[in-house]
């Protein structure tokens, strides 16, 4: 069993809001919940006992009732609280919460500012008002090519309370990325920043949002939402100040919708061709982030929450949805490496927040710098609870990391789902323990497994990750089809009936999740199937190494599949026969002799999206001779290049036999 790294006291599990939901959801069904398995076991056991009962006891403000929790479990095609009519805005609003809204800050601490729920509530009024005379009405789109700012979060709202739908791209998306999103959507008006600063640069916009509205014919205006730093040229028809109009106070008014009324439109990454628009709703939106925010995350109105993204990526979705709790939400814009890695860990010190959230990635990057990171250098973070990670594993190295430099009292929580459901399978829970390499539970009403080649549920092992009820935040339908067969063809062909998620986890016996990495990943040399993470944990034993991926190649004219290993060297060193001959040594001895690669090559980074997840599926197309056709969808496409090179130096070891 892992080293236990972390236990909540007894009088922390006692305050949680988990233990404060497990009582009153004891009170109101009469049965006994000793421990979190139970309490797990019953949310998927009653379904939709489960929800009806959550969506009480968070009090979603609703102006009418479900007639029905639940239509189906069959999926797809599983319809939620069907006659429930609400507004997402409103929930943000409902329970009038005082002071600091929103706390914005520039890489570095270049420029910060504060927004009170008052003030945020008379912005999105203002912005609201601007909407509809600009002739947006419900189920329009309404897109943002935006910084992560306060902007963002007011459009957003405003979108919201009106009906209408908001999708989003960060400002450092080209122009055919954008096109590649945009166009399908439609949006008829598009809030786009002028400008944005990243590692010290100011990057202009204008020359793309002049492009936008000759590429996309749907567009009828576009606003520009300035950057307080620097100076550009302001793009668009309107300013954001003539948008708003005058500084008056209009009266916020509220839609009232059904749950499943479109609220986002996500789109997948694009890597393996055009990006799916996925549409979700916002009663399943609200939902899924008020379960995850207040009893995963343990969230309430004296807490902050700083989850590092942009606004093209999921977790800007998820954190929004905490301000219904009262918390107030850091944006943080820019690199976070900017000027140095532990200058984002000082800003958390300095503004005392509660919980921080950022990537796997992030995490490996700070535990490999060089020179090593000090302590002292981070501040004490007196105040900080929890530490949220997602968006690649987490080496059980990198958790000892955290303990050892970053803090000894700190709850630590791997959260995994995606883009799909906006939300996640699995993540934290403040009531347990926190075990090297693991993410701690299942979400309450979550009823996942793991499924092996035969497709039967196993534990202790390395399965496909299946959903087999339907959630909440499910999608409600991908755009642009009618008939639902890419939505099916997505997630349900595999498993007819089961959501297959295409991630590759393990289940272990004290409840916690291992995350292998991607099933359409796996390696499968000699017919054994071996997970990505393996090979990457044992690479953590390497200070002389910043960074890696691995993937399977086929030789030509040969049947079976070699593992292929691609590392980026720190700064200061190469791949030379001595490392070459360790990297072997040490993967044969952390995993075992059919973990280790046939082939190692250097390369000067790791190909990752713009949400900074490696996508090893581009990098197998690229050593099979196939054409990767959406490579703007990638934050450095031209480390594709290089692996080009190298396939062509592969292909000619066997060609030369």
């Amino acid at each position: 069993m892992p080293h236990i790294l972390w236990k909540p006291s007894v009088d922390f599990i006692k305050s949680t809001n988990m233990t404060a939901f497990t009582r009153w959801l004891t009170a109101r069904t009469g049965t006994d919940m000793p421990n979190y398995d139970s309490l797990h076991q019953w949310s998927i056991d009653h379904l939709e006992d489960f929800w009806e009962s959550f969506v009480e006891f968070t009090d979603i403000k609703l102006s009418q009732d479900p007639t029905q929790v639940l239509d189906t479990h069959k999926m797809p095609g599983a319809r939620w609280f069907s006659g429930m009519q609400l507004n997402f805005a409103e929930n943000i609003f409902a329970r009038n919460f005082k002071g600091a809204a929103i706390l914005f800050c520039v890489e570095n601490d270049a420029f910060r500012s504060e927004i009170s729920f008052e003030e945020l509530k008379k912005s999105v009024a203002r912005c609201a008002r601007g909407l509809k005379k600009a002739g947006i009405r419900k189920g329009d789109t309404v897109a943002g090519y935006i910084a992560n700012v306060p902007e963002a979060i007011i459009t957003c709202l405003a979108c919201a309370s009106i009906g209408a739908v908001w999708t989003s791209a960060s400002p450092d998306f080209g122009l055919n990325a954008l096109c590649d999103r945009f166009q399908q959507v439609k949006p008829k008006l598009i809030f786009a920043s002028s400008h944005y600063q990243y590692s010290g640069k100011i990057f202009k916009t204008d020359n793309v949002v002049k492009q936008l509205k000759e590429k996309i014919p749907s567009i009828q205006t576009i606003v520009s939402i300035p950057y307080p730093i620097g100076k550009a040229n302001l793009p668009g028809d309107k300013s954001w100040q003539e948008f708003l109009e005058a500084e008056d106070e209009p009266q916020l008014e509220f839609t009232q919708l059904p749950f499943d009324h479109p609220l986002y439109i996500l789109f997948s990454s694009g890597t393996t061709g055009v990006p799916k628009c996925i549409v979700h709703g916002a009663g399943g939106s609200l939902l899924q982030h008020r379960k995850e925010l207040q009893l995963h995350t343990n969230l309430t109105s004296t807490d902050s929450l700083l989850f590092f993204t942009t606004c093209g990526w999921m977790m800007w979705n998820w954190q929004l949805s905490a301000l219904s709790l009262g918390t107030k939400i850091c944006l943080y814009d820019g690199n976070p490496g900017y000027s140095d890695l532990t200058s984002i860990w000082r800003y958390i010190n300095e503004q005392k927040i509660t919980h921080f959230g950022t990537s796997g990635r992030f995490i490996e990057s700070c535990m490999k710098s060089q020179p090593k990171i000090e302590q002292r250098e981070l501040g004490e973070l007196s105040e900080l609870s929890t530490i949220l990670y997602t968006g690649s594993p987490l080496s059980k190295k990198g958790f000892r990391w955290i303990y050892e430099t970053v803090k000894k009292d700190v709850h630590l929580a791997g959260i995994s789902g995606g883009t799909d459901i906006v939300s996640c399978f699995i993540l934290g829970n403040p009531n347990l323990p926190v075990r090297a390499g693991e993410i701690q539970c299942r979400g309450l009403g979550v009823d996942v497994a793991a499924l092996n080649e035969h497709g039967e549920p196993v534990f202790g092992e390395p399965g496909e990750l299946v959903c087999r009820q339907p959630m909440p935040s499910m999608p409600i339908y991908f755009l642009n089809d009618p008939d639902g067969v890419k939505y099916k063809s997505a997630y349900f062909d595999a498993y007819p009936g089961l959501w297959r998620h295409g991630d590759f986890v393990e289940f272990t016996q004290n409840g916690g999740v291992i995350v292998c990495g991607r099933s359409d990943a796996t390696l499968n040399p000699g017919g054994v199937r071996i997970g990505s993470a393996e090979i990457y944990s044992a690479l953590d034993h390497f200070s002389e190494i910043s960074g890696s991926v691995v993937v399977t190649w086929t030789p030509p004219g040969e049947l079976d599949e070699v593992i292929v290993l691609f590392v980026v060297p720190q700064v200061g060193n190469i791949l030379h026969d001595e490392l070459e001959k360790r990297i072997r040594q040490i993967i044969r001895e952390k995993q075992s002799p059919r973990h280790v690669p046939k082939y190692i090559f250097q390369i000067s980074g790791v190909p990752v999206t713009r949400s900074g997840k490696t996508v090893e599926l581009s990098v197998k197309a690229v050593l099979a001779g196939k054409v990767v056709k959406n490579r703007n969808a990638l934050a450095n496409p031209e480390i594709l290049e290089e692996i080009e090179k190298i396939r062509e130096t592969l292909s000619g070891f066997y060609s030369a036999r």
